[in-house]
C-alpha cells in the first residue's frame, strides 16, 4: 500500500519522508489555507520534495475553467495530479485532462457509482471519503470493498485511493481490503507505530538490562 500524505506542511511531509514514509502528498484548499502559503509555491516545493504525485486541486465548478486551472496546475512540476471533484463539470475535466496526458485524482466520492464513473472518465485515482461517511453512520470500508470488487471485475486501473483517515483502524482496514493508496494526516500515521504491549515490552527490557550493569558503548 502506498502512503500519501494528507498536508501542505513541508516540514512534516520532510520528515516523514526521511523515513521512507512518504508516496505521495494530497492537499485541498483547506490544507493551502493552513499553511498560509502561496499555492504555487508550496505546490513547487512539495513536488521537489517527493518523486510521487501531488494532488493540487481546482476551485472551478464549470468544465472549461476546471481543464484551463488543471493545465495550470500541472506546469507547476511534471509530478502534480490534478484533483477535480466528482461531478458531471469534473468528470468532463478528468476526461480531458487525462488525455492531455495528465494524472488526475477524482474526490470527493462517496459511492460505488460515483467511483464507476470516474474510472469511466480516466481518472487516476479514485478519492473515497472513509471519515466523512463514518460521520453519518455509513461504513467507508464497505465503500472501499464494493469499489475494490467493481474495479476487480473489470480491470479498470484506477487506483483506489482511501482518503478522509482519520484513525489507525482506517489505514488498517484499507490496507485489508485492497485499497491501493491511503493519504492520511501526519498525525494518524505517527500513531500507527503506537501500541501498549511494545511499550510495556520495552520497558521490562530496559529494566532487566539496567540489572545486569552492563553497556553496549
Amino acid at each position: 500500500m502506498k502512503f500519501f500524505v494528507d498536508t501542505a506542511d513541508t516540514d512534516q511531509i520532510a520528515e516523514l519522508h526521511a523515513l521512507g514514509m512518504v508516496d505521495g502528498v494530497t492537499t485541498n484548499p483547506s490544507l493551502i489555507l493552513k499553511s498560509g502559503r502561496d499555492i504555487v509555491e508550496v505546490t513547487r516545493e512539495i513536488a521537489g520534495m517527493v518523486a510521487g504525485p501531488v494532488s493540487a486541486e481546482v476551485v472551478a465548478l464549470e468544465a472549461s475553467e476546471m481543464i484551463a486551472e488543471g493545465h495550470k496546475l500541472a506546469e507547476i512540476a511534471p509530478n502534480i495530479a490534478v484533483k477535480v471533484p466528482l461531478t458531471w463539470d469534473g468528470l468532463k475535466a478528468c476526461k480531458a485532462l487525462s488525455e492531455a496526458g495528465h494524472m488526475v485524482n477524482v474526490t470527493l466520492c462517496f459511492s460505488a457509482n460515483q467511483a464507476l464513473l470516474a474510472a469511466k472518465a480516466g481518472a487516476t485515482f479514485i478519492s473515497p471519503f472513509i471519515g466523512r461517511l463514518d460521520d453519518m453512520n455509513i461504513d467507508g470500508m464497505e465503500l472501499i470493498a464494493d469499489i475494490r470488487r467493481i474495479y476487480d471485475n473489470y480491470g479498470f486501473e484506477t487506483q483506489i485511493l482511501a482518503a478522509s483517515i482519520r484513525t489507525v483502524n482506517h489505514a488498517h482496514q484499507s490496507a485489508m481490503i485492497g485499497a491501493d493508496v491511503m493519504t492520511a494526516p501526519p498525525a494518524v500515521i505517527r500513531a500507527m507505530i503506537s501500541h501498549p504491549l511494545t511499550d510495556k515490552g520495552l520497558e521490562t527490557f530496559l529494566a532487566d538490562w539496567a540489572k545486569t550493569g552492563q553497556k553496549i558503548l
